[in-house]
């Protein structure tokens, strides 16, 4: 018996040290939230408003990374959470204060089994950016090459880790209320948990780079490049690659210095690349905002940040075939049907779901009236959820980056209509033909002579 006791008592204490950092950001998280709600409550009661999604906000904040994360899937979500919250989670700071040098010397050391002085002449400890997976340093390697050094955040997988548990036990409790089944929140959080594996492992990072030069290599695609990575020189914490120099999509200052035409190329060519990644090669960069893609100062366009990468099979890849030709052609039958598969439903009434789809996204898709496509995604999903449909979200991700090059067409190629552009269009078909076999890489013709018979 005392010997049960001993190994009882054993047990208990390593099962209380496994779950330590759990129970304490459990504690900690249900804290933050519950401070958030209650006051919210409370200043509604006094008469301040709603105030509960700038509150959820600031609490997602102060929680962390892990949560910072979740609050930018809600803001990419529109139509699965009310208005009101996806747009205050835009807000949703990805910017925290950066950790100090000795920190990053003992994570290069570390991981690259070497003084960092040996590996560079020059390492700017000031970050060029500070976001809650990573900060980014400039530096130059001892051979006089300019790169940039990725450098995870110290500590960062056991608390992600430790977050991630008490988001599974959040997710199985809103699971058990009305509707909770169709929000699917176990599986938006096993779908997060993926994502996150993936952002903090950066050796996948620097192999989504490597595929992505391939793919543009084969298709002679020579003007959209990704960083090209030094593996030897990167581990699961630290990624060095090559520097880019050049602006962000989104800065207007580009059409001080490049002809309105030259940007609406460059805009097409990344599309271009995009599409090409995505149809043919079921691979596609998953988060191209305005800080991931660049006009380079020697005429390439630039993608950055491969951490979220969407990929699909064959089979897959012809119902996103499918699903974009349908919006381009505004054929709502069609996008009914892909999205039906898409999701794997059954005892959906096609004719009706495409009714619906028409009735919202119609006059979104007209090509002689202006529009705000932003509004699509969060019709598409309101009429998924009335249908009590579920989009995987790899799909939702896909309409989300084609709203992304919309905004960069609005702001510097005002003409240029992503979801009937000829040009986009004819682009597609030819992948189609590829996916299909009947269309080899060495048989296209050079982009820019595809972009002048199109236009």
């Amino acid at each position: 018996m005392p010997s049960l006791l001993v190994w009882s008592a054993v047990f208990t204490f390593a099962l209380v040290v496994l779950l330590n950092r759990t129970v304490r950001r459990f504690l900690w998280s249900n804290a933050i939230l519950s401070r958030a709600i209650f006051t919210s409550y409370f200043l509604r009661l006094i008469g301040r408003g709603n105030q509960m999604p700038v509150r959820l906000r600031e609490a997602f904040e102060q929680l962390g990374p892990t949560y910072v994360k979740l609050g930018q899937l809600v803001a990419s979500s529109e139509g699965m959470f009310p208005d009101a919250y996806c747009a205050e989670f835009r807000k949703c700071l990805d910017r925290v204060p950066p950790f100090g040098a000795d920190e990053v010397n003992e994570i290069l050391r570390a991981d690259l089994k070497r003084d960092p002085a040996e590996i560079f002449s020059n390492f700017d400890y000031k970050p060029i950016a500070s976001a809650s997976i990573a900060q980014v340093h400039a530096a130059t390697l001892a051979d006089g090459t300019d790169v940039v050094v990725k450098v995870q955040r110290p500590r960062l997988p056991e608390i992600v880790a430790a977050d991630l548990r008490v988001l599974r036990v959040f997710a199985s409790i809103l699971a058990r209320f009305p509707q909770g089944d169709l929000a699917n929140p176990v599986g938006v959080v096993e779908d997060f948990k993926a994502n996150l594996d993936d952002e903090l492992d950066f050796r996948r990072e620097a192999k989504n780079l490597d595929e992505f030069n391939e793919i543009m290599v084969l298709h002679a695609l020579e003007r959209v490049a990704a960083p090209k990575p030094r593996h030897d020189l990167s581990s699961p914490r630290v990624l060095v690659m090559e520097r880019f120099y050049g602006n962000r999509i989104d800065d207007q200052q580009i059409l001080t210095t490049i002809a309105e035409e030259e940007v609406e190329s460059r805009l097409l060519m990344g599309m271009r690349a995009w599409f090409r990644c995505l149809l043919v090669h079921g691979f596609f960069h998953g988060d191209v905002h305005a800080g991931n893609l660049m006009t380079l100062d020697d005429g390439r366009v630039g993608f950055l940040d491969f951490g979220i990468v969407g990929r699909f099979n064959g089979e897959r890849r012809g119902l996103v075939s499918e699903f974009l030709l349908s919006i381009a052609m505004r054929n709502f039958r069609g996008l009914a049907h892909a999205m039906v598969a898409m999701g794997g439903m059954t005892n959906i009434d096609e004719a009706k779901l495409a009714a619906d789809l028409e009735k919202g996204a119609a006059p979104l898709l007209d090509p002689t009236r202006p529009a705000k496509y932003a509004d699509l995604l969060p019709i598409v999903m309101r009429v998924t959820m009335r249908h009590r449909m579920r989009m995987p979200r790899d799909f939702v991700l896909i309409l989300k980056q084609m709203i992304y090059f919309d905004r960069y067409a609005k702001l510097l190629a005002p003409k240029l209509n992503i979801f009937s552009d000829p040009r986009i269009i004819a682009a597609l078909m030819e992948d189609l033909a590829l996916v299909r076999g009947t269309l080899k890489p060495a048989s296209l013709r050079p982009p820019a002579e595809l972009q002048a018979s199109s236009g």
